[in-house]
């Protein structure tokens, strides 16, 4: 492996997989970040072009974030960010990463990572191996403690879980932000211009980790603009579709959006998908979900004003 980059200076690893860039894992980059200011040095992300589990058992676990949300996000840490193929090192020695990856490619300063950190063939090195290696060679080291929600370690597996129950504001707690998709908004059946709802339909990545089918309190960001919105996750079992998507009715907004990449974020679980007897009462259920949502947004957008001000 080589990198353009050879890090004459040395710099500062953020070392895991960074498959969420929840709370734990920004404890574990705003560290590098720290320790790199300190040793006047670069703050490096160091990330695995597929997750190490899909290398390892050919299955990755369901994304959290992906495409250009995590390319932003990544952005907003304003460290480097640096990809490598974990086949290349996965029957690496713990020895032989640390000296012929850590040293030699990116001349390490520091090192940061999670209390649970594993790494080496078969996952034989962890902290204290790694403890031991920065201190033969003089090299700072970070180790982060489980950062703790609602009294327990927060991790991905875990938001994975609360997506999947519809705890979809514990997910936001932990990610530290709106879990949200940016998809491409494709032509649909135009029911909901008949229903006086007009929305937009997205298809969502097999990748992604879906959340609980049913109906949410969303914010839709279009431009610089968001606005509030109801998205119905699943099936549309009044209309029968039977296909899995995204069906979002965007709030006081009007315009042609087909073919536009949009972003959806999911604010709050408003009830559970129903089939209802006929489309008068899907229009009068949407209503009430327009208001709810409505309601959600504005206490949300209103809550970050009054932090902002103080």
């Amino acid at each position: 492996m080589t990198f353009n980059d050879n890090f004459k200076n040395g710099c500062v690893v953020a070392l895991g997989n960074f498959d969420g860039l929840h709370i734990g894992h920004m404890s574990v980059i705003n560290s590098a970040l720290e320790m790199a200011r300190q040793l006047g040095t670069v703050p490096c992300i160091l990330m695995f072009s597929e997750h190490s589990l899909k290398a390892l058992y050919g299955k990755a676990p369901l994304e959290l974030f992906s495409g250009e949300i995590k390319e932003r996000l990544l952005a907003q840490t304003k460290a480097k960010v640096k990809t490598i193929d974990f086949n290349d090192i996965k029957d690496m020695s713990a020895e032989t990463f640390l000296n012929e990856v850590l040293i030699k490619q990116f001349n390490v300063k520091g090192i940061c990572c999670g209390y649970n950190y594993h790494f080496g063939k078969n996952a034989s090195g962890d902290t204290i191996k790694m403890q031991q290696f920065c201190k033969a060679y003089g090299l700072m080291l970070s180790v982060s403690e489980p950062t703790e929600y609602m009294g327990e370690p927060v991790s991905s597996t875990r938001i994975r879980k609360a997506l999947e129950d519809g705890q979809i504001e514990q997910v936001n707690d932990m990610l530290a932000r709106e879990f949200s998709y940016k998809e491409i908004v494709i032509d649909g059946d135009k029911r909901g211009r008949i229903l006086g709802t007009p929305t937009i339909n997205q298809v969502l990545s097999e990748k992604m980790a879906i959340p609980k089918h049913g109906v949410y309190a969303s914010r839709t960001k279009i431009g610089d603009k968001s606005y509030a919105s109801v998205t119905n996750i699943g099936v549309r079992p009044t209309i029968g579709t039977g296909v899995l998507g995204s069906e979002t009715y965007i709030i006081d907004f009007s315009g042609d959006l087909y073919g536009q990449s949009i972003e959806v974020c999911l604010l709050s679980y408003l009830r559970g998908e129903q089939k209802f007897e006929n489309l008068d009462a899907l229009r009068e259920q949407i209503r009430k979900d327009a208001i709810n949502a409505k309601s959600f947004f504005y206490t949300k957008e209103n809550a970050k004003k009054r932090a902002i001000i103080n």
